[in-house]
């Protein structure tokens, strides 16, 4: 009985913290998204704000995560829509050293630019609080959106308006 009372409760904790994180990412909605400056995977530095005026996606990851490798491979095969529509994706490392992260992309470089946030200070200004996590980010600059998955279908009427 008293195992399962403590199950029943850290249930309900881990519920009540799941509730807290949606809530969390939601919160940023619609405000402008935080300028970065960052390194690439060639230590290239890149400034968020740069782009100003493009829509764009932030794509938050790490080399660790089953479901960011695939998330990682769809947005490739989809980068030349995303191109065509105007739309600049970012995938940004999350708390990783730039070694690894290089390592994981040897032989298998991607379309897009990986910047890296070996820091996690980008992560945490996005409110990111697990991965894969996007940004969905219009032309004004605002965060309209944020997800754990890729919004194949609705990137279009949420960030090109």
């Amino acid at each position: 009985m008293v195992k399962k009372l403590s199950l029943i409760i850290l249930s309900l904790m881990l519920a009540q913290n799941s509730l807290f994180a949606a809530q969390s990412i939601q919160a940023n909605k619609y405000d402008l998204a935080p300028d970065f400056k960052l390194l690439d995977l060639e230590d290239k530095e890149f400034l968020f704000s740069s782009i100003k005026g493009k829509p764009a996606i932030l794509f938050f990851w790490t080399t660790w995560c089953p479901y960011c490798q695939k998330e990682l491979k769809q947005l490739d095969d989809n980068h030349a829509q995303l191109l065509k529509d105007g739309v600049e994706l970012i995938a940004i490392d999350a708390q990783e050293p730039a070694a690894k992260v290089k390592k994981f992309f040897a032989g298998h470089p991607l379309s897009y630019r990986v910047l890296l946030d070996t820091d996690g200070e980008v992560s945490q200004a996005y409110g990111v609080l697990g991965v894969p996590t996007y940004a969905f980010i219009n032309k004004e600059g605002r965060i309209v959106s944020t997800s754990h998955y890729f919004l194949q279908k609705e990137y279009k009427d949420l960030i090109l308006k």
